[in-house]
């Protein structure tokens, strides 16, 4: 199918915004496109192209004469829509956690498990930025020598928050490089040359949830229940760009240029791995790029079969509306959309 007709909800948030620039980047093809956001943002103008489209307040005959929606609203929203426009016969790639862990609701990255794709009851999960990058950069090398444990601690930028966290970050760093005292409302704490270990809510156990799905997603992208997950999730003073430090265990020992080479011939993964002339990952470098950038791999000097690598990547590209038109360019490839 060709010339799809296509709808964004959530069009004037980050991650919404993102959606429109991928699509008309990607040429992606439709042959309309609706906007679609809260009451609050319904009557804004977003110029897409040099052309200025309104945007509407979701309601569900709006998403009924859509083929494909693109969600990026919240869980709750996603919960009160998806459903019936997937009964209306269109097929949404959701953004928010509503429906990732859902048995029969596909979670996807397309470089490595498109084929979940296939017979979608119209609902596709867009998994957790942070899980995006992470397993894009270690399924190849799963493939080869299977992993059997995951240390990973992230570095996640406030955009993963939204607007009003970019906003706050550049207030409170006026505000303390001026001698004031900035006063959080975002975050608990200031995030103005800070770092916070904190992302989501905590859970009995201790962990936040942001950790949670790192853990549980991967196992389901993966299709690896017997992987084991550890993650630390930390939001740092960046505006743009996850970083994530991995220590993979093996089945088997891997040597650094064994996971290079494999890497370097992996789609989606750009290898960044030069110490002598301190070519290594850094947001700054993956803003606004696609890859996802692999560097420092170096044995692990605690675990004979280990690995360690820095692994960076644009969490509004890759590690969200990217990976949603990646997922809905797979369905048009394949005749399932």
């Amino acid at each position: 199918m060709t010339n799809l007709r296509v709808a964004i909800l959530g069009a004037t948030g980050l991650v919404g915004q993102e959606f429109i620039k991928v699509l008309k980047q990607r040429d992606f093809p439709m042959d309309s496109l609706v906007l679609l956001a809260s009451g609050a943002s319904a009557g804004k103008q977003v110029v897409v192209d040099g052309d200025e489209i309104k945007v509407h307040e979701a309601t569900h005959r709006l998403l009924e004469n859509v083929d494909l929606a693109l969600f990026s609203a919240g869980s709750e929203i996603s919960r009160v829509f998806a459903p019936e426009a997937a009964r209306a016969g269109v097929v949404v790639v959701d953004n928010s956690a509503a429906f990732r862990m859902e048995p029969g609701i596909p979670l996807v990255v397309p470089e490595v498990n498109p084929g979940d794709l296939e017979g979608h009851q119209g609902i596709i999960a867009n998994p957790n930025c942070s899980t995006i990058q992470m397993v894009v950069a270690l399924y190849p090398l799963h493939r080869v020598n299977p992993i059997k444990r995951i240390i990973v601690d992230t570095y996640q930028a406030v955009s993963g928050t939204g607007r009003a966290a970019i906003e706050e970050l550049s207030e409170q760093a006026k505000l303390v490089l001026g001698g004031e005292k900035a006063v959080p409302h975002v975050y608990p704490h200031e995030i103005a040359f800070n770092v916070l270990p904190h992302i989501d809510v905590f859970l009995e156990n201790d962990y936040s949830r942001e950790e949670w799905k790192m853990e549980h997603e991967t196992r389901k992208i993966m299709h690896a229940e017997d992987i084991r997950v550890s993650a630390t999730c930390v939001r740092v003073p960046v505006y743009a760009g996850h970083s994530e430090a991995i220590h993979v265990e093996f089945a088997q020992p891997m040597s650094p240029e064994e996971a290079r080479d494999i890497l370097g011939r992996s789609p989606g993964v750009r290898i960044m791995d030069d110490l002598d002339t301190n070519l290594y990952p850094h947001p700054r470098a993956a803003a606004g790029r696609d890859e996802v950038f692999v560097g420092r791999i170096r044995r692990d000097t605690s675990h004979p079969n280990g690995l360690a690598m820095w692994v960076v990547s644009d969490n509004l590209r890759k590690g969200a509306a990217l990976n949603a038109v990646q997922i809905a360019e797979e369905l048009v490839e394949r005749g399932w959309l």
